[in-house]
């Protein structure tokens, strides 16, 4: 052992070629050099295929082994997440070891045979590595020299895991630490609008649409890009390549399709050019940026940013030249950990997708006045007919709003402060008529003249609640009932991930949605560039807006999920991670709370991440007592927030029965998720090797499809009358490996044709039970 210790020390001290020797001279010492390098199908192949000359040059090659990282006991080189996996591996025996053995981890019913022979059959699962003899009637299989290893192995519950080697069982080795996949699984779905986007065309619209300057300069397009250690800190002298700016690293559109670690830092660079006026300030623009960064200028520190949902700005006058400038973005993303991520995850598979590293959103610089508009926040009041604006200001000056109906003024208004603006015959905003109106805000300076102008708008309404004849909570708008109708919608692409290919690509899902007679997009643990709000409001979609989950998983950070039952428990979080939470609601809620589609917060998603919820629940009804909150979409049950939800699939269906002592009294009972119903499009699945689910086993035919789905929404309707306020089906379209979209995930196929949802929806919208006089609408 002494001699190997300092053949290890000798290793790190020398090149490649001494690694390499040392290498052999160890295998041969232990009898076996061990192999991990694989080819694999995850389809039945031909017969024949455990035989040493069968032909598997059409196999992908792995690395071993083969499973999910969450699997006790696995060393994965390669993610299998599928029912079935046949392995084949060429590897040497300089001799036959004394006490020849099988060094493997497997799961369910595992066949191992070496030169067409079978040597091993293991039933059940392990969860570790284990030794397994090999019956002296079958040790002729191997051979002096080279031998060729065939397994299959199947998985029926639980992770999963497989992986053999051949070892002298006196002597069995220390398995290598596994080589990392750096590559994201490479689908070859695209949308029509990923197709054709360029680096001269990606992302070119104006990012912020309620407050807009006519003086800006747009970032995207191909920056420089390196990955290094993340200790390192100065800036990399050596550049990989380019990435299209704003996809991130991981995806198809950004052009380079790498899985960043939490030992590694993303580094971006780009030169633009800017103009240093007398009296004006340079504002540098990141809509998102996922998860830690730091920005410079021209080798300077601007600013840093922690969360990886939301947009910031930093101030970068002192550090722009006039002309020619460097920027450079340094990035770390660890994906899980305490993180705020939502679906991502480091182990794609079932409901958990690609991570997303680094610029995901347009970045973009603007000139403004040393004295000018940093926020505006506006209300609207349907009953009383008025808008109200409550401008940030930078410096000073006197604030003069004018309200516009198309070209026609019809209201006007100045001084310091918040401005509150009646509006004539007020044009209430709904989705059947999402009336906005335009606003122009202008910052005068001492002169009387605007040193700051901004174009925004404002659809007027109000949301709240009442009770109907039978004494259930219903949702209102602008005083009348309204059922909100909507799918659970993920955001995300197959060829941008989170990040839509195009504008256009985000307006297909809504205009399809609400064609579809859908009212209500339930936003799913993902905040969505500012512009898909914008659409939302013009074109007259209601929205609920999750925010992003994140927490250690159920062993840490998450609770156990009791749903609606009593007694409730919540998770325990360290306080710096709840400050983060808590920072990053506060971002989500400050850059969208103008949108008049957003009538709903909902702070959790089930028990992910769920703590301090009665907490957390007052902290957003107060900071926002304009909308509703929905404390936890289908979570545990605590009285905060207006919404008692629950999830339930494959069909709806709500516990009534667990409404004892007055528990869910105050609060609008609604089915927060339901349907999930699958259904495969050949040639537009993700990976058509991985296991592709939906809720319940997939239906044998496309009306047995339509079929499952027109008895959910029979039940749902069922459900309203007995006081269910609000449905979300999942989902809007497929996503990786789920198959449960109303559309593929590459948008080409659209699985239940609109002209067929809106007949079957329409039941939803008939009236259920009639209003009490005592209504608490726009309450």
């Amino acid at each position: 052992m002494k001699s190997l210790s300092n053949m290890t020390c000798i290793r790190h001290a020398c090149g490649p070629l001494m690694a390499t020797l040392l290498t052999f001279l160890v295998a041969s010492a232990q009898a076996q050099e061990i192999v991990d390098t694989w080819r694999y199908t995850l389809r039945r192949p031909a017969e024949g295929w455990r035989s040493a000359g069968f032909d598997d040059s059409s196999w992908t090659e792995g690395s071993g082994g083969f499973g999910t990282s969450d699997t006790p006991g696995a060393r994965v080189g390669t993610t299998w997440s599928t029912n079935s996996i046949w392995l084949r591996k060429k590897f040497n025996l300089a001799e036959i070891p004394a006490k020849p053995v099988l060094w493997m981890h497997h799961d369910e019913n595992a066949e191992v045979y070496v030169n067409g022979k079978q040597i091993a059959a293991a039933k059940g699962y392990t969860s570790k590595y284990e030794s397994v003899p090999i019956d002296a009637d079958k040790l002729s299989a191997l051979k002096v020299g080279e031998n060729v290893m065939a397994v299959h192995c199947s998985q029926e519950v639980g992770g999963q895991f497989i992986d053999v080697h051949v070892v002298d069982g006196d002597n069995i080795p220390t398995l290598p630490r596994p080589q990392r996949s750096t590559k994201p699984f490479q689908s070859q779905l695209i949308t029509q609008w990923g197709a054709a986007v360029t680096a001269d065309n990606a992302w070119r619209e104006y990012p912020r649409p309620q407050l807009q300057r006519e003086n800006w300069q747009n970032l995207n397009g191909h920056w420089d890009y390196a990955i290094t250690p993340v200790e390192q800190t100065e800036t990399p002298e050596q550049w990989a390549g380019k990435i299209l700016v704003p996809f991130c690293l991981e995806s198809k559109l950004g052009g380079v399709q790498y899985l960043l670690d939490r030992s590694e830092a993303l580094w971006y660079r780009r030169n633009f050019r800017a103009a240093t006026n007398e009296g004006k300030r340079q504002l540098l623009n990141f809509e998102a940026v996922d998860y830690r960064c730091e920005v410079f200028v021209n080798g300077k520190s601007v600013g840093k940013h922690t969360g990886g949902n939301t947009p910031f700005t930093f101030d970068i006058t002192d550090a722009v030249s006039n002309g020619d400038n460097l920027l450079v973005v340094r990035v770390e993303d660890e994906t899980e950990q305490w993180q705020l991520r939502g679906k991502q995850t480091l182990n794609a598979r079932g409901i958990w997708y690609t991570q997303v590293s680094g610029i995901w959103q347009t970045v973009w610089l603007e000139e403004v006045d040393q004295n000018h508009i940093e926020q505006i926040k506006i209300h609207t009041d349907a009953q009383a007919g008025t808008i109200s604006v409550e401008p940030t200001v930078i410096g000073g000056g006197k604030i003069e709003v004018v309200v516009k109906d198309g070209d026609r003024v019809v209201a006007k208004a100045n001084g310091p402060g918040k401005l509150d603006l009646q509006i004539p015959h007020a044009h209430l905003w709904t989705p059947a008529d999402p009336h906005l109106y335009d606003v122009l805000v202008s910052l005068v300076g001492t002169n009387d003249r605007p040193v700051d102008t901004i174009k925004t708008y404002a659809g007027i309404r109000s949301v709240g609640k009442t009770k109907d004849a039978a004494g259930n909570w219903r949702f209102t708008l602008n005083g009348k009932v309204i059922f909100h109708w909507g799918p659970l919608d993920q955001g995300w692409w197959p060829d941008g991930l989170l990040t839509p290919p195009s504008d256009d690509a985000m307006v297909f899902d809504i205009a399809w949605l609400k064609s579809a007679g859908f009212n209500m997009i339930r936003k799913h643990i993902k905040v969505e560039p500012r512009r898909y709000y914008y659409h939302c409001d013009r074109l007259g979609m209601v929205l609920w807006q999750d925010q992003v989950s994140g927490g250690e998983g159920r062993n840490k950070g998450w609770p156990e999920w009791t749903r609606l039952q009593p007694n409730p428990v919540d998770a325990n979080w360290p306080s710096e991670q709840h400050q983060q939470f808590m920072s990053e609601l506060e971002a989500m809620i400050n850059s969208l709370e103008n949108h008049p589609s957003i009538v709903c917060w909902v702070p959790f998603n089930e028990a992910w991440g769920q703590h301090q919820t009665v907490e957390v629940g007052h902290w957003t009804s107060k900071r926002d007592p304009s909308r509703l909150v929905n404390i936890a979409s289908g979570g545990n049950f605590w009285p905060a927030g207006d919404i008692v939800d629950e999830h339930r699939y494959p069909h709806p269906g709500f516990p009534f029965e667990l409404d004892t002592g007055g528990r869910f009294d105050a609060f609008i009972k609604v089915m927060g998720e339901f349907g999930g119903h699958g259904y495969p499009v050949q040639d537009h699945l993700w990976d058509a090797n991985r296991r592709n689910w939906g809720y319940g086993d997939i239906p044998k035919s496309e009306a047995e499809y339509k079929e499952r789905y027109a008895t959910s929404i029979k039940m749902l309707n069922e459900l309203r009358q007995q006081g269910i306020a609000a449905g979300v089906y999942t989902q809007t379209t497929d996503v990786e490996g789920e198959i449960n979209g109303l559309m593929t995930y590459d948008r080409k196929v659209i699985k239940f044709p609109a002209d067929e949802l809106v007949q079957l929806h329409a039941m939803l919208f008939h009236d259920a039970a009639p209003v009490e006089a005592d209504s608490k609408a726009g309450q």
